[in-house]
C-alpha cells in the first residue's frame, strides 16, 4: 500500500495582518513624527517656551517673571533662560485640581550647573502660603560646586493625603547614577507617579535613576491640594516683592534654562518616555 503525500504552502500571514511599508516610518523616531504625538489626550499642561511663556493647554500666562529671556537653541525652537529668575503663575490650573491629578508624568528639558550653595526648584505645584508644594521638582545644586559636571542630585518630593511628605532621590543606593550636566548641555528629566501603587520614579535621559520609588499607599499617596499655583524656577521664598512663607533660605531662584515642560495625567509607559527623549534629541 503506497502512502500519498501532499505539500502545503506555508501561509506567511496567518492572522491576515495589514501590510506595512518601510516608507511609512521614514523620518520617524520610535514611530513618531514629533513629541506632540505622545499621549496627546493625556497631555494636560504644556509649556513650549517658543516665544511664549503661556501654558498652552489653558492659555494661562505668568503673573510675574524675573530675569527671564527667550533663547535660541532650545530642544524644539526656543527655550526660556533664567538668570536667578523664575516664572510665577498665581492662579489655579484646572488640570492640577485634586480630582484631576492622581497619577502623572512630568517631562522637561533642563540646562543647569551645580552651585555649591543653594537648591534649585525647576517646577512646583505650589500651595499658597505654604513652603512645601503639592509637588516639588528639586535639584540639590547646593551639594556640589559648579565644577562638578558628572553628578547632580535629583530629589523630587510630594505632599501626601495624610499631610506628610514622600520623596525619591538618585543617592544613598547601590547605584547612584546621574546625567552629566553643563550650562549648555540639555538633559531630559522625568517624574512619573502611579496614584494606585504609590510608585514614584525619576528618569534622566530615558533611564530610571531613583533609588526609592515605592512610596506607599493609603495616607502616603500623593494629593494635589487646592488652591494651587505654579512656579517654574523657584518657590515662594525666592519670589521678589512678596513676603517669605517661612524662614527657609535653602533655595535660590534658578540659573539655567528650561524647555518643553509637559504634564500628563497618567504614567507614560517606559517606551514612550524613551521616545520623548529620542524625539527631543532630534529636535522633534
Amino acid at each position: 500500500l503506497a502512502a500519498g503525500f501532499t505539500s502545503c504552502k506555508k501561509d506567511g500571514n496567518p492572522n491576515n495582518l495589514p501590510s506595512v511599508s518601510p516608507a511609512d516610518y521614514d523620518g520617524k523616531i520610535d514611530g513618531f513624527n514629533s513629541s506632540d504625538e505622545i499621549f496627546p489626550t493625556n497631555l494636560v499642561a504644556y509649556w513650549s517656551f517658543d516665544d511664549t511663556k503661556a501654558e498652552l493647554k489653558s492659555g494661562k500666562t505668568p503673573t510675574s517673571t524675573v530675569n527671564d529671556a527667550f533663547i535660541s537653541g532650545g530642544v524644539r525652537g526656543k527655550a526660556i533662560s533664567l538668570n536667578a529668575g523664575y516664572l510665577y503663575y498665581a492662579s489655579q490650573f484646572n488640570a492640577f485640581k485634586t480630582d484631576s491629578l492622581k497619577s502623572f508624568t512630568i517631562s522637561q528639558w533642563v540646562q543647569i550647573l551645580n552651585n555649591g550653595s543653594k537648591k534649585t526648584m525647576i517646577f512646583q505645584i505650589a500651595r499658597p502660603g505654604i513652603f512645601n508644594g503639592s509637588l516639588d521638582f528639586i535639584l540639590l545644586t547646593n551639594i556640589n560646586p559648579a565644577s562638578t559636571t558628572d553628578y547632580i542630585r535629583i530629589n523630587p518630593a510630594f505632599t501626601t493625603v495624610g499631610g506628610g511628605r514622600q520623596d525619591n532621590v538618585n543617592a544613598f543606593g547601590a547605584s547612584n547614577t546621574s546625567p552629566s550636566i553643563g550650562a549648555s548641555k540639555w538633559i531630559h528629566l522625568v517624574l512619573t507617579y502611579d496614584g494606585t501603587s504609590g510608585v514614584f520614579n525619576i528618569w534622566r535621559n530615558a533611564k530610571k535613576i531613583g533609588n526609592y520609588p515605592n512610596r506607599g499607599v493609603g495616607n502616603n499617596l500623593f494629593k494635589s491640594y487646592e488652591p494651587s499655583e505654579v512656579i517654574i524656577g523657584g518657590n515662594y521664598n525666592t519670589l521678589t516683592g512678596t513676603a517669605p512663607v517661612s524662614g527657609d533660605v535653602s533655595f535660590a531662584a534658578m540659573t539655567g534654562s528650561i524647555d518643553e515642560i509637559r504634564v500628563f495625567n497618567t504614567v507614560l509607559p517606559d517606551a514612550f518616555i524613551k521616545a520623548l527623549f529620542n524625539l527631543g534629541l532630534a529636535n522633534k
